[in-house]
């Protein structure tokens, strides 16, 4: 895991959770971590496309919009 579970465990807390426990923790960890790892990946094609090496905000914007179109 890439991600820290503290910051994810005090983001559900934030949403209304009293309790939450590490299993739920690690859950969403790893599937925000599949959706950065998604999103990384088509960014990186957008920027080769534009013929860059370099991924660009804009490259994160427009993969940000394809993936919620799916």
């Amino acid at each position: 895991m890439e991600i820290p579970k503290a910051p994810i465990e005090r983001i559900i807390r934030k949403s209304g959770a009293e309790r939450v426990s590490n299993e739920a923790v690690e859950a969403l960890v790893e599937y925000l971590e599949d959706i950065a790892i998604k999103a990384s990946r088509l960014a990186i094609t957008v920027s080769r496309h534009a013929g860059r090496k370099t991924v660009q905000y804009e490259d994160i914007k427009l993969a940000e919009k394809e993936m919620v179109k799916k």
